[in-house]
C-alpha cells in the first residue's frame, strides 16, 4: 500500500491510498455490504455506477452464512460478488459488542453462539484475521473489544490492554498467512483499531501504543455506540493526533452528513455507516437541506425529484410522490431507490469534499453545508 498526503487544511487531509485492487481518494466512504451485498438490491453495477470506491463486509456474518470457505474456494470476496475495487472487511470485534448477550469474553478470544442457528463460535485473534485472509479482502481490521462507551475505566483499561495483546496476535497471523501458498490476497493489509471509551489518557496511550507497531493504517473505534456527538468529537481532538499523519485513519461507524464534515475537519479519511441504507429502507432519504421521510403525507402530490439538481437514478426519473407510492405499497423498487439516492448522496458528499480540500476551501464548504443541513427544507 502507499498513503500519499496530497494536501492539508488544518487538520483536515486529502490522500490517495493505492492499494492492490485500485485507489481510493479520501476522505471516502465506505458502503456497508453486511452480506457481501448493499441491502436494497443494489448492485455492484449500480455502486459502480454511483462512485463507490469501496465496500464494507462483515466477517463474523459471512463466517456464519454462507461460510469463509466456500467464499475462498469461489475465489474470494471479489469474485465471489464481481467487485473489482476495495474491500475492508472488519473482524467481528464489534458483534463482541452487539451480541454482548450471547457471548463471553476470554484471554483466547470471544466465544458466541450463532444469531442465525445457535451454534456455538469461537473467534479470536488469529481465527478473525484466517477467516479475512479466506474472505480476500484489500483491509482487514484486527480483531478488538469494542466495549460501551460509557463503561467504567475498571471496565476499559483492561479490555483496551486485551486489545493491544490481540492486536499483536493479529499482527503475526497476517504476517504468517502472507507467506502461505494460496493465500487469496498475499498484499491483504491489516489497520489497528484505537479503543479506550471516553476517557481521553487510555484513548491517547493506546493510540501511541499501537502506533509503535507500525501498521498500514489505524482506525478510531468504541464510538457513536451511547455518547454524545460533542464526546465523540473531542476523544477524535485528543486521539486522532496520537496516530501516524502518513498513515490512513478510519472512524468506525460514523454517521451522519455532519458527523463526517466533523471527522474529516479533525483529520478522518474513511468511513462508513449503516445510515444511508438503513434509512433508506424505511423512506428517511438524505439531502443538502436535512433528511425527509417520504412517507409524510405532505410529499402524496410533490412532483419534484428527492433532490433538485441530484443525478441520482431516482432523482433523474422519478418523483417524491411515486417513490412514497412505492414505499407505501411496499413495492421494492421504492426501497431500491431510496438507497440508491442516499448512496449516491454520501459518495457525492465526499466528492465535494475531497473538490474543496483541493481547492483550500473546506473550512467554507463545511459551514456552509452544515448550516444547510441544520436550516432543514425550505
Amino acid at each position: 500500500m502507499k498513503y500519499e498526503l496530497l494536501k492539508t487544511e488544518g487538520r483536515a487531509k486529502r490522500a490517495r491510498v493505492e492499494t492492490v485492487h485500485g485507489v481510493i481518494e479520501t476522505p471516502v466512504f465506505m458502503n456497508v455490504g453486511t452480506a457481501a451485498a448493499i441491502k436494497g438490491a443494489v448492485s455492484t453495477d449500480d455502486l459502480r455506477g454511483i462512485g463507490t470506491q469501496v465496500m464494507l463486509c462483515n466477517t463474523y456474518h459471512l463466517h456464519v452464512r454462507p461460510g469463509d470457505d466456500l467464499v475462498r474456494d469461489m475465489g474470494g470476496l471479489h469474485k465471489f460478488m464481481n467487485w473489482d475495487r476495495p474491500v475492508l472487511t472488519d473482524s467481528g470485534g464489534f458483534q463482541v459488542f452487539s451480541l454482548a448477550g450471547i457471548r463471553k469474553i476470554r484471554e483466547e478470544g470471544v466465544y458466541f453462539r450463532s444469531h442465525v442457528d445457535g451454534r456455538p463460535i469461537f473467534m479470536g485473534p488469529e481465527e478473525s484475521v484466517r477467516i479475512q485472509s479466506n474472505l480476500g479482502s484489500t483491509i482487514a481490521m484486527a480483531f478488538d473489544e469494542c466495549p460501551p462507551a460509557l463503561a467504567e475505566r475498571d471496565y476499559i483499561l483492561p479490555s483496551v490492554e486485551r486489545t493491544t495483546r490481540w492486536l499483536k496476535r493479529c499482527k503475526a497471523e497476517i504476517e504468517r498467512l502472507r507467506e502461505e501458498p494460496g493465500t487469496v490476497n498475499p498484499e491483504q493489509m491489516l489497520f489497528g483499531i484505537n479503543q479506550g471509551g471516553i476517557i481521553e489518557d487510555i484513548r491517547i496511550a493506546h493510540a501511541d501504543e499501537i502506533s509503535e507497531l507500525d501498521l498500514p493504517g489505524y482506525a478510531v473505534g468504541g464510538l457513536a455506540v451511547g455518547e454524545s456527538h460533542e464526546e465523540m468529537y473531542h476523544i477524535l481532538d485528543v486521539t486522532v493526533p496520537h496516530l501516524p499523519q502518513n498513515k490512513p485513519t478510519y472512524l468506525m461507524g460514523v454517521g451522519t452528513p455532519e458527523n463526517i464534515l466533523e471527522g474529516v475537519d479533525r483529520g478522518i479519511d474513511f468511513f462508513d455507516c449503516v445510515y444511508p441504507s438503513r434509512n433508506g429502507r424505511h423512506g428517511h432519504v438524505y439531502t443538502h437541506h436535512g433528511k425527509l421521510n417520504l412517507f409524510n403525507k405532505k410529499f402524496e402530490r410533490d412532483a419534484r425529484p428527492i433532490e433538485e439538481g441530484c443525478m441520482c437514478l431516482a432523482c433523474r426519473s422519478y418523483s417524491r410522490a411515486y417513490i412514497r407510492h412505492l414505499l407505501k405499497a411496499q413495492e421494492m423498487l421504492g426501497m431500491r431507490l431510496a438507497v440508491l439516492h442516499n448512496l449516491y448522496f454520501y459518495n457525492h458528499l465526499m466528492e465535494e469534499i475531497r473538490e474543496s480540500l483541493d481547492k483550500g476551501t473546506f473550512k467554507e464548504y463545511k459551514d456552509n453545508v452544515v448550516r444547510s443541513l441544520r436550516e432543514g427544507e425550505a
